[in-house]
């Protein structure tokens, strides 16, 4: 099971260089191949992490839907685990997303404010870049 779980970590790491590169369908299939894997050893974590991963690079190619059910999917793998600091970068991205691309600017706010209160109630230095980005989201949706 280590070993499959190793391969795994291996495969989200090249695809995370290969996305850095701009070499788009290499990294889609390394993190696709790290999810197969994670769900073969049922690792839950793990899938979670990858699928964050792949929401950010559909997000990129302007496939917004796909992008949101995949950070959805992630953020109920976190939840599931308790991964509490995943679920504010996922709450962040999502708001981002909703603001940005979809213009859905409460729903967008809420999931950022979700993370922001994740990230004070952590006292992560990160809530101030959370709490910017709901300034801007608030001023774009005009409040």
């Amino acid at each position: 099971m280590g070993n499959v779980q190793g391969k795994a970590a291996t495969w989200h790491q090249l695809a995370g260089i290969y996305a850095d590169q701009g070499e788009v369908a290499k990294a889609i299939a390394l993190y696709e191949e790290s999810l197969e894997l994670t769900r073969k050893i049922d690792d839950v974590q793990g899938k979670a992490a990858t699928l964050h991963q792949l929401a950010g690079i559909y997000a990129d190619q302007g496939e917004v839907a796909k992008a949101i059910a995949l950070y959805e999917e992630s953020l109920e793998l976190k939840e599931k685990i308790g991964d509490v600091r995943g679920k504010a970068a996922s709450f962040a991205m999502l708001g981002q997303l909703l603001a940005d691309k979809k213009r859905d600017f409460d729903k967008a706010l809420n999931y950022l404010q979700q993370s922001l209160d994740i990230l004070q109630h952590l006292r992560s230095p990160d809530g101030e870049t959370v709490r910017k980005i709901i300034a801007a989201v608030q001023q774009m949706a005009g409040n």
